[in-house]
């Protein structure tokens, strides 16, 4: 079974979206052609650590052997609304996860709040600094969230950008070239605690970030 964990791009509150035809049927053209454009930390997206790192590796160092293969799913379905998340509740939930996996966090958040909405990202949970560095020190390779799971996220509703640190599965976890897979969603169809994952950024040169569809099989 393949569940995609990907958000339709769509004019969005927090991220507008660019489309147009500039090959329209109506105008006389023998095709239609759609014009997208939005950026690349909007929607399901793989970040590199050149988003926050001066001269950090970029989209083109990403080794898609970082972000495709056995990932460990850590379910905390139910959590409540702007619940830190702990280091003590990831050794529990998270107890399968092996060196070098890929960890799935399972919020099942867009079940709670939209996406479309405000309440999704400033009521959402959040991870602590203490459960970025246990994640460190397992050794993952990679990341992917179902919720905004840096408390700042919510800040970026109204313009306010806290400092780097603030944001600490960035400052924690990116940093030290874990790489981090955002906005994900429909993770309530996984069903089992480790998938086949894989998260296919756009080859773009030299990026901060990209672009991703990101599925599971299950």
């Amino acid at each position: 079974m393949i569940v995609d964990l990907s958000m339709t791009i769509a004019d969005h509150l927090r991220w507008s979206v660019d489309r147009r035809l500039k090959g329209d049927f109506a105008d006389g053209n023998p095709f239609q052609v759609t014009y997208v454009g939005w950026a690349v930390h909007g929607f399901t997206h793989v970040d590199a650590p050149r988003h926050m790192v001066p001269d950090g590796p970029t989209t083109s160092d990403l080794s898609l052997d970082k972000i495709v293969g056995s990932a460990a799913v850590v379910d905390l379905t139910g959590i409540a609304p702007e619940s830190e998340i702990s280091a003590e509740q990831l050794q529990v939930a998270g107890a399968h996860i092996q060196h070098n996996d890929i960890v799935v966090m399972k919020t099942a958040w867009d079940t709670v709040e939209s996406p479309q909405t405000a309440e999704f990202w400033t009521r959402a949970p959040y991870m602590s600094r203490e459960a970025a560095q246990w994640l460190l020190s397992k050794q993952i390779r990679a990341i992917a969230f179902d919720f905004p799971q840096d408390y700042p996220i919510r800040k970026l509703l109204v313009d306010q950008v806290d400092p780097i640190t603030e944001f600490v599965t960035h400052d924690v976890l990116l940093r030290n070239n874990v790489t981090l897979i955002e906005y994900i969603c429909n993770t309530a169809s996984i069903t089992k605690d480790r998938v086949d994952f894989y998260a296919l950024p756009l080859k773009i040169l030299d990026s901060d970030g990209a672009p991703a569809r990101v599925i599971a099989i299950q």
